[in-house]
């Protein structure tokens, strides 16, 4: 009787238990990523109209961030810190970092401040992927993995709208009430981090040795896969980060200056990205990761053809659905992969590839920036992001075909 009780009361408690860990990391990644990382966006045309920032200063500040954000995760490979614990300091120190850029105003701490916001990212990404993704395999409830990649649409939407509705205040306003947003979320998602710390750290003090000898020879027969899902990975890095830095500028030099829809393609590519992460999660889990990636990628690509072939609303507005979508699936079928191939043990995987991601993303802006300022047109710089995830697709594909997973 008491057995039955139990069974009926943890079946009770699990769905409450894996909502709640699903919603605190879609939380943590709407802070870390969809405003620590990704508010520069709606704001970038704002601060280059205030007049202290040119073209060619905000690539490198976008730079800068991914650069950050590559050793970030390279350091996540290093670290032996409790997840949860990672995961909150990352939190509060973007609160803080966000609030810095609307309280000052030289370039050099800018430059700082974005550096070091893009490596609290990664940390960021990295463990709560690790502690969210982990989490939900221990309550049976992995079909709750799409809702934690949700945060970055969330935030990007949310911030683009803001931008959109309250503009006029300027970029040093945005970033001040960004980082009080980010704040608010944080306070809201801390305790559920301490409690699952709490329950993991009860685990790893008694560690089932069979099954890490286990994982630990499984990683070492994946050591290809894992290679080549590092160096495939950091593909969409370079392909979607120049539409993902420049495109509020791309569309108000392509459209009228009256016209009110260069501030609203950020927000769609959010909306999109949303529906992305829930819609991929959905897809069976016998479906090889790499395949998926694959069409994700093939997704990306035609968005950024999109803008190119028909620079109007529709095509930005198309263009900005067809990134978004994929955009954070992406992640979430890389991290499953990472955890098929490591098991538990997968987050210096997880590290090696984010880190991959973060070159890409460097190479980027860049890239685009000079040949901007040089030639007055992004296209050249978008025509070869669309043909690198194009080149990163047919890569995935050839991989799968000749090394494919197994089955069950």
């Amino acid at each position: 009787m008491n057995d039955l009780a139990s069974r009926t009361f943890s079946t009770r408690v699990a769905p409450g238990d894996a909502r709640r860990a699903a919603l605190a990391c879609m939380a943590a990644l709407a802070v870390a990523l969809g405003v620590g990382r990704f508010a520069f966006t709606p704001l970038l045309p704002l601060m280059l109209h205030g007049g202290g920032l040119d073209i060619r200063h905000g690539g490198w500040l976008a730079s800068l961030n991914y650069a950050g954000y590559f050793l970030g995760a390279i350091g996540c490979v290093a670290l032996r810190m409790d997840a949860a614990r990672v995961v909150k300091t990352g939190l509060a120190l973007t609160v803080l970092l966000v609030l810095a850029m609307g309280v000052t105003h030289e370039f050099w701490l800018w430059a700082v401040v974005r550096f070091v916001a893009g490596a609290v990212s990664a940390w960021t990404f990295v463990f709560a992927s690790q502690w969210g993704l982990r989490r939900l395999a221990e309550l049976g409830a992995n079909e709750w993995g799409g809702v934690i990649y949700t945060g970055p649409g969330f935030g990007i939407a949310a911030t683009g709208l803001l931008v959109s509705a309250a503009g006029g205040l300027g970029a040093a306003a945005g970033w001040i009430a960004f980082g009080l947003i980010s704040a608010v979320l944080t306070a809201l998602v801390w305790r559920t981090f301490t409690t699952a710390s709490t329950a993991q750290a009860g685990a790893s003090a008694n560690p089932a040795t069979p099954r890490m000898h286990a994982q630990r020879h499984r990683a070492h027969l994946h050591r290809a896969d894992a290679f080549w899902l590092i160096v495939l990975y950091g593909v969409p890095g370079f392909g979607y980060i120049i539409t993902a830095t420049f495109l509020p500028v791309i569309a108000r030099a392509a459209l009228p200056a009256d016209s009110p829809w260069p501030d609203l393609f950020w927000p769609m590519f959010g909306g999109a990205l949303v529906a992305g992460a829930l819609a991929g999660a959905r897809l069976p889990s016998r479906w090889d990761n790499r395949t998926l990636l694959a069409g994700c990628y093939v997704l990306q690509a035609l968005g950024i053809i999109a803008g190119i072939v028909s620079p109007t609303a529709g095509g930005f507005a198309l263009g900005s659905a067809l990134i978004g979508l994929p955009f954070t699936a992406i992640t979430l079928f890389a991290m499953r992969e990472a955890r098929r191939l490591h098991g538990d043990n997968a987050a210096g995987l997880m590290g090696y590839a984010t880190a991959a991601y973060g070159l890409g993303q460097i190479a980027g802006p860049l890239v685009a920036a000079p040949i901007a300022a040089h030639t007055g047109s992004f296209t050249p710089a978008l025509w070869l992001a669309a043909l690198a995830l194009a080149a990163g697709a047919a890569g995935l594909v050839a991989v799968a075909l000749m090394r494919p997973a197994p089955r069950g």
